[in-house]
């Protein structure tokens, strides 16, 4: 095991190492495009636009109809002080990229006039959205179509956009309990409130992108790789930072505060080592949807991907209730004190708990990658919600985790059919502020006296 530990170490800071180094190979697998000369006068303009997209100053434009349907070739343009400086045409996905010349305020406009054929006579709400670029700091902004003078009221929706944000609610609420599992874990075991638990994420995607994008290594096993890598780092996370504070007594507070700097540092060296633009694996972009419902597409990827989670899911579960390590690991939860003096080696399953929570996470971060694409700062963004959702099932408690996933996932998703995509988020935040009124221990938490 520990050989296996050391090589996988190794494969880790290989993994980064070439990422370092080659991070050009790396982004023109991304986004190829000719070498600028003088015979082409256009070749500049590309490349500073790239270069604005490798610094962070990117904003990424989405466009979907009401059903949830990507629309691809509409044309979007960057404008600042009224003046077109950027434009860009949706890929298959119905994703654009626009490059920003410089940090501060823009609008994003939609050229109505540009839709396809398959969205003809649908129209947003407004083709002109505002926005503000910061340094290292990726933007999206989302243009919904729908038909003109309909109202996006509970009202008037119809059930096939219910059932289609229900089955996109399912597939996010998914990908956020592999991450919430593990940082539910490791509080209850540790105490630990881990911000930088939104980095492990990230790592994944990153790590198996390397692996796929740069050594060149088939998808599966690029992933399989990651995911020791994210184990591996978990590892020694707990091993060199984590064990000697707690043999040191320090409190709680002060390990917050610490995973709060190691967050920070962790999420800007990623900015540095792989830059701020937004990526995709190899091989999976423009994948086709298919219905499996009447009114539900969903591209073969994510029925496989959907599947797998539940899998992986159902796995730790029975991991929890029916092995001895599950068993030691929700009695160290429950009391460590007590679980020690039972003869349980608490700080062994602290640390398989780390490995396997890492591990989760980075496989949550790989199937987000497949979803929406790879930046540094992916894990961040959906951090918010990975905590609601293990306030909301209950501190401590992985079931509680798993099941406040799926409340949230589809909550973000439904409020999308009432209010703008910017605030899809706000849906959750407010059931989540709805549901611990009336049960402040969340959905499976225990209540416990304080003092």
């Amino acid at each position: 095991m520990v050989v296996g530990i050391v090589l996988a170490a190794a494969a880790l800071v290989a993994a980064l190492a070439v990422g370092l180094a080659g991070a050009s190979p790396a982004a023109a697998a991304a986004s190829p495009t000719a070498s600028p000369s003088a015979a082409d006068p256009s070749a500049s303009a590309s490349a500073s636009d790239g270069a604005s997209a490798a610094s962070g100053l990117s904003i990424t434009v989405r466009v979907r109809t009401g059903d949830g349907d990507d629309v691809p070739g509409a044309t979007v343009q960057l404008l600042q002080g009224g003046q077109q400086v950027a434009t860009a045409q949706t890929d298959a996905r119905g994703t654009a990229a626009l490059a920003a010349p410089s940090p501060g305020d823009y609008q994003v406009k939609l050229d109505v006039t540009s839709l396809p054929s398959a969205a003809k006579g649908l129209e947003p709400r407004s083709d002109t959205i505002a926005t503000t670029v910061q340094e290292g700091l990726g933007r999206t902004v989302a243009f919904r179509l729908s038909e003109p003078g309909s109202e996006q009221a509970a009202s008037g929706v119809s059930s096939s956009q219910v059932l289609q944000r229900v089955a996109t609610g399912l597939r996010f609420g998914l990908v956020i309990a592999l991450g919430a599992i593990g940082l539910s874990l490791i509080f209850g075991t540790t105490g630990l409130t881990n911000f930088a638990h939104s980095e492990l994420i990230t790592l994944g995607a990153l790590t198996t992108y390397l692996y796929q994008a740069v050594a060149g290594l088939p998808f599966l096993l690029a992933a399989a790789l990651g995911l020791v890598s994210s184990a591996v780092f978990g590892y020694v996370n707990d091993r060199v930072l984590w064990q000697p504070l707690r043999r040191r007594g320090t409190g709680l507070i002060a390990m917050m505060i610490v995973s709060i700097g190691l967050s920070l540092f962790l999420r800007y060296a990623y900015l540095y080592l792989f830059g701020g633009g937004v990526r995709t694996f190899p091989g999976y972009a423009g994948q086709a949807g298919v219905q499996v419902l009447p009114g539900v597409l969903l591209r073969p990827l994510d029925l496989w991907t959907m599947g797998l989670s539940v899998v992986v899911l159902v796995a730790v579960a029975l991991a929890l209730v029916k092995t001895r390590l599950g068993k030691a690991t929700r009695a160290v939860a429950d009391n460590p004190a007590l679980a020690s003096a039972s003869g349980i080696d608490v700080d062994k399953v602290i640390r398989t708990v780390w490995i396997a929570g890492s591990a989760l996470a980075g496989l949550s971060g790989v199937v987000l990658g497949l979803q929406q694409g790879i930046s540094f700062q992916m894990g961040f963004q959906i951090l918010l919600l990975v905590f609601a959702a293990v306030t909301l099932g209950g501190l401590g408690t992985a079931f509680g985790a798993v099941l406040g996933s799926l409340v949230v996932g589809l909550f973000v998703e439904i409020s999308t059919l009432v209010i703008p995509t910017e605030l899809q988020n706000l849906g959750a935040l407010v059931i989540l502020i709805l549901i611990l009124l009336v049960r402040p221990q969340g959905i499976l938490g225990r209540a416990q006296r304080i003092g």
